[in-house]
C-alpha cells in the first residue's frame, strides 16, 4: 500500500492524515476502474464506496485494503442511505469503528472528510448552523462576508458529506437545529433575510455511543431523520485479531515504531483477555466471570498494543513480550479503582495463572501490581 506523505508549513510530516490523503492512491484507482453509475456529486459509485471500505482487487491488479471488517450487508446499507435524501446514523458501543467508518464513507463519497462538527456537552449552535466574524459584524453589520459558515452549511451548498461525532453529546436544543437541514434541505438565515438550500449530493453522516443514550437522547422528531445502522462488536476472536493487528500495524507505521517480530502472540492475549471479561465468561465456556465497569473496546486494544511496541521498541529488544503489554492491559480493565481491582484480580489468579502458555503474563500482571 503506498501512502501519500503529507506536510505542514514547515515540512514536517503529518502525524494522521485525512482518509483522503492516507489512501489517495486506492481511492484514484478505483475511481478509474469505477464504471457503474455515481449518484450526482460522488466522486464514486456505492459498488465503489463498498470496495473501498471491505476491500479487493481491481482489474488492473490493485489491491484496495480493508479499512472495515465486518458485515458486509450493513456497510452497503450505510452506503445505499447516503444515495438517497436520508442522513445516517451510526450506533454502536465505543470501539466498533463509527468514527473510522464515517470518515472513510465520506472521503469515498465525497473526496472531503474534514466537513466536521464534533459533538460535547459544549457544542454550540454556531457549530452545527453558522457563525459570525464579529469584527466585520461591528463594522459592516450583517452580511455574506460577515457570516461564518458551519461544516453542514458548508456541506450544504457545496453538495458534500458532512460529519457529525457524538451526536447524543451535543445539548438537546442544538441537535434540534438538525431537524430543518435534514427535513427541508435548508437553513435559514434570517438575519439576512435569505436561507442555503442543499444541493444534490449533500447528506449527513452521525455518529453515537449505545452507552450515552441517557446524556441527550434524540428526540423522535430527528431520530426519524435518521436511518440508523448499529455497528456491532467484532463477531469473532479472528476477525478482532485481524482487526487490531491491520490497525496497529497502521499505526505503528506512522510512529515510525518497528514492526515486532512474533507480535501476534500478545495480540491475540489482549483480545482473548478483552472479550472473555467483555463476555463475562471463559473463551472455552466453563468459568463465569465477572465483568469490570470498562468498555474493553476494540480501540482500547489497538491502543495498548500500540503502546506495548513502543515500550519493546524504546526499552527492550524490538520483541513484543508479555511485559510490554501487562501494563497496558491493567490500566484498560481498571477504571474504578475499587470494583475494578477485585475484578481483575480475581480473573488474573482464576484463569491467567492457570492457563497453559501464560505464565509469562501471569507474572508480568504481578510486577506491574506492585
Amino acid at each position: 500500500m503506498t501512502v501519500s506523505v503529507q506536510t505542514d508549513a514547515v515540512g514536517g510530516e503529518v502525524l494522521r492524515p485525512h482518509a483522503e490523503q492516507a489512501f489517495a492512491d486506492e481511492l484514484k484507482a478505483l475511481a478509474a476502474a469505477d464504471d457503474r453509475p455515481r449518484p450526482a456529486r460522488w466522486k464514486l459509485s456505492p459498488w465503489a464506496v463498498s470496495t473501498y471500505l471491505f476491500g479487493g482487487t481491481l482489474p488492473d491488479g490493485t489491491l484496495i485494503t480493508p479499512k472495515y471488517v465486518g458485515p458486509r450487508r450493513l456497510v452497503e446499507v450505510a452506503v445505499s442511505t447516503l444515495a438517497t435524501d436520508r442522513a445516517l446514523l451510526l450506533l454502536g458501543v465505543p470501539g466498533t469503528a463509527k468514527t473510522w467508518v464515517s470518515e472513510h464513507l465520506a472521503a469515498a463519497v465525497s473526496g472531503d472528510s474534514t466537513l466536521l462538527v464534533q459533538g460535547t456537552a459544549g457544542t454550540p449552535e454556531e457549530a452545527v448552523r453558522y457563525g459570525w466574524n464579529y469584527a466585520r459584524l461591528l463594522a459592516d453589520g450583517p452580511s455574506r462576508e460577515a457570516l461564518v459558515p458551519s461544516p453542514v452549511m458548508r456541506a450544504m451548498a457545496d453538495g458534500m458529506t458532512a460529519r457529525i461525532e457524538e451526536l447524543t453529546r451535543i445539548p438537546a436544543d442544538v441537535q434540534d437545529a438538525l431537524i430543518t437541514i435534514l427535513s427541508e434541505k435548508t437553513l435559514p438565515v434570517p438575519e439576512l433575510g435569505q436561507e442555503v438550500q442543499a444541493v444534490r449530493g449533500f447528506n449527513l453522516v452521525a455518529t453515537a455511543n449505545d452507552r450515552d443514550r441517557g446524556i441527550n437522547e434524540l428526540s423522535s422528531a430527528l431520530r426519524r431523520r435518521f436511518n440508523t445502522v448499529v455497528l456491532p462488536l467484532p463477531a469473532t476472536p479472528e476477525a478482532e485479531v485481524d482487526i487490531v493487528s491491520r490497525r496497529v500495524a497502521q499505526t505503528g507505521h506512522a510512529l515510525d515504531l518497528p514492526p515486532a517480530p512474533d507480535g501476534m502472540a500478545e495480540i491475540r492475549r489482549v483480545v482473548t483477555i478483552f472479550r472473555e471479561l467483555r463476555d463475562g465468561i471463559t473463551t472455552d465456556g466453563r468459568t463465569s466471570l465477572k465483568s469490570p465497569s470498562a468498555t474493553l473496546s476494540t480501540a482500547e486494544a489497538i491502543s495498548v498494543v500500540t503502546g506495548g511496541l513502543a515500550l519493546a521498541a524504546h526499552f527492550g529488544d524490538g520483541v513484543l513480550r508479555p511485559g510490554d503489554v501487562a501494563a497496558g492491559v491493567i490500566g484498560a480493565v481498571i477504571r474504578d479503582p475499587a470494583a475494578d481491582r477485585v475484578v481483575w484480580q480475581e480473573y488474573v489468579e482464576t484463569v491467567v495463572r492457570e492457563r497453559d502458555g501464560w505464565k509469562d503474563f501471569y507474572r508480568a500482571c504481578r510486577e506491574a501490581a506492585e
